[in-house]
């Protein structure tokens, strides 16, 4: 290893360097290529290259033809895992708990990088390669979790920067959001009403309430709407989300049993309280 990395030390730091100074801590075969073009490393010894900084633990591989910078490479950038993720899957943004924390809404440190994408994507896991959750990914050094969702779902991400790097992020009441639509990701309602009740001051929450009605989910919308009123927002700002027809009742908290107050006005089982005992 030493030997590979002191044979082809000078085209690979310069080839990386490059690659740095474009702003790419990930990047694909044919960018390392047009970067190699410029420094007048032959195409043909572009893939010899790449195996030897490979071997010498310079870049790691994320996929076929795409790679990222080794963390902790002396002079030169990391790859973020955000970005990171943003080579493995495209499109896709970052989203879960790593959204929430990124934004302030919870101080929670995920050890997983949830990865929300409309595409269907095959895991290595899925395929039988590794022993792991179907769900997860496990590439440099990083784990993801892989959530597909329909195209109509894939809304509410902005792009923002991490170091070097350009990512996809759900914005902050998008990813609030999948807390109502996804509460099972997150161990129940409970979490997305704490983040709620804590954070609402810092919150859009016209933005919120359209998300939710933008999600196009009934339930979903409707628990949104049930929160909202009860922590204090004007009955007029959720009017729009308490006006979507809705047939028989729904759970506020679908992970729960089905046992609770019924609210008529939302059309919602309130099974996140003790029912009241009867005299």
């Amino acid at each position: 290893m030493k030997k590979a990395a002191k044979q082809y030390g000078g085209y690979g730091v310069a080839l990386l360097r490059a690659l740095a100074e474009q702003g790419r801590p990930t990047f694909k075969t044919a960018e390392a290529r047009e970067a190699a073009r410029s420094l007048g490393i032959a195409d043909s010894y572009l893939s010899v290259l790449l195996h030897h900084l490979l071997a010498a633990g310079w870049i790691q591989r994320v996929k076929h033809g795409t790679y990222a910078l080794s963390t902790g490479l002396p002079g030169f950038p990391e790859a973020h895992p955000f970005a990171i993720g943003m080579a493995l899957i495209d499109p896709c943004a970052v989203s879960g708990w790593a959204a929430l924390n990124h934004h302030g809404l919870t101080e929670q440190i995920p050890r997983v990088t949830t990865l929300t994408t409309p595409r269907r994507v095959v895991t290595p896991a899925m395929r039988g390669a590794v022993r792991t959750a179907p769900s997860i990914w496990e590439v440099a050094g990083q784990k993801f979790e892989i959530v597909t969702v329909v195209p109509a779902h894939f809304f509410g991400a902005e792009e923002i920067w991490m170091g070097d790097s350009k990512v996809r992020m759900f914005e902050r009441e998008r990813a609030l959001l999948d807390c109502f639509a996804l509460p099972r990701k997150f161990g129940g309602l409970g979490e997305g009403l704490g983040i709620l009740e804590e954070h609402l001051h810092d919150l859009d929450v016209l933005r919120f309430v359209t998300h939710a009605e933008q999600y196009g989910k009934i339930s979903v919308a409707k628990r949104v709407g049930y929160a909202l009123e009860h922590m204090g927002v004007a009955t007029e700002v959720v009017a729009v989300l308490q006006a979507l027809p809705m047939t028989g009742w729904r759970p506020l908290d679908p992970t729960r049993p089905i046992v609770g107050e019924r609210n008529k006005r939302w059309g919602l089982v309130e099974n996140l309280f003790s029912p009241r005992k009867k005299p």
